[in-house]
């Protein structure tokens, strides 16, 4: 009995440090991720292919509201081009409630976004959700994978 009431507050002392170590080694990294999101949602509007193929690795998924095909990093990169060749630029981007879930190194974002574009003289406003897939990989994250719907 002496043994096992010796072991109880070891036990208890081993517990606290591995929760420790474990809060530890995972710091409240929401800007992080909220800055990365942000990062790949604006280099595909300025087809800014470095900064893509950075944050949209060769795995990537992507479905898309309204669209049959689903898409991979070559589609991504290909349609941002086809977005800057037809003179498309930025005007407002703006997620206005985003929900994120942490599983080790994915977290799942949860959002709703709003966006505004100009081609050609004429502005267009499109909104809706989107699931986002982020992956720690050697120290950043990265983006492989994504789902949109639009509002009508």
């Amino acid at each position: 009995m002496r043994g096992v009431i010796r072991i109880i507050p070891a036990m208890a002392v081993a517990l606290a440090m591995l929760l420790a170590l474990g809060l530890a080694a995972r710091p409240d990294d929401r800007a992080e991720l909220l800055k990365v999101r942000e990062e790949v949602w604006r280099a595909w509007f300025v087809n800014d292919v470095e900064r893509l193929r950075a944050l949209v690795p060769p795995d990537t998924i992507v479905i898309s509201a309204g669209e049959e095909k689903w898409k991979y990093q070559a589609d991504i990169l290909e349609s941002a081009a086809q977005f800057q060749a037809s003179g498309g630029k930025l005007i407002r981007l703006e997620f206005p409630r985003t929900e994120i879930q942490r599983f080790g190194n994915v977290a799942i974002t949860y959002s709703q976004y709003l966006y505004e574009t100009e081609v050609g003289g004429k502005r267009s406003l499109v909104s809706g959700r989107v699931t986002e897939i982020f992956v720690l990989r050697n120290g950043k994250w990265a983006n492989p994978g994504w789902h949109t719907d639009t509002e009508k």
